[in-house]
């Protein structure tokens, strides 16, 4: 057999082969795609009653900030504020810390980081130190409510992540101790 016959001939059983195994599949029409029968019948929204009546009932919404990881709760306490260069705490903040101690003592496997905060105005040394004594001063406050100090941790974080050069009401939010919880 010469080239040309042997390149015909593979050509045509390669052809006869493809052809062979490729049969037209028919389309499914829009009736065969929809739901019919006891599939449909299965759920029925009538039978299911106000689900948004039984589920919400025990459930309670999560404050704004509130994340979790598997080490910490962060956002579950709302934040104690400070005046300008201040780490007194003000008569208004004291019931937040209440209600720390409070969530301490019903959850005695937690313990708590104070994370002392302030605006971005100063030096990075004397805002570490300013958050350093707001954290200290939450600290001792905690202390005065019964909460031992071994489940108390400070943290401070001085003029990191505050807003540069924002409004007062921006720097107002920046001056702050936020309540961490530690799970371990």
């Amino acid at each position: 057999m010469n080239l040309i016959s042997r390149k015909l001939c593979f050509t045509l059983i390669s052809t006869a082969v493809i052809f062979a195994g490729c049969t037209k599949k028919p389309r499914p029409t829009p009736a065969d795609t929809t739901a019919t029968g006891p599939v449909s019948s299965a759920i029925n929204p009538t039978s299911l009653g106000n689900l948004t009546d039984q589920t919400a009932a025990g459930l309670q919404p999560r404050p704004e900030g509130y994340y979790e990881d598997a080490d910490t709760i962060h956002g579950l306490l709302p934040s104690v504020y400070f005046d300008f260069d201040k780490s007194a705490i003000k008569q208004g903040e004291r019931q937040k810390i209440t209600d720390a101690a409070d969530y301490l003592k019903k959850n005695t496997q937690y313990r708590m980081l104070l994370e002392g905060h302030c605006d971005w105005r100063g030096t990075s040394e004397y805002n570490l130190g300013l958050g350093d004594r707001r954290g200290q001063a939450v600290k001792q406050f905690l202390q005065t409510l019964g909460i031992s100090m071994d489940r108390l941790q400070i943290l401070s974080k001085g003029s990191l992540g505050a807003a540069e050069k924002g409004t007062e009401e921006q720097m107002a939010k920046d001056r702050r101790t936020d309540f961490v919880i530690l799970k371990k």
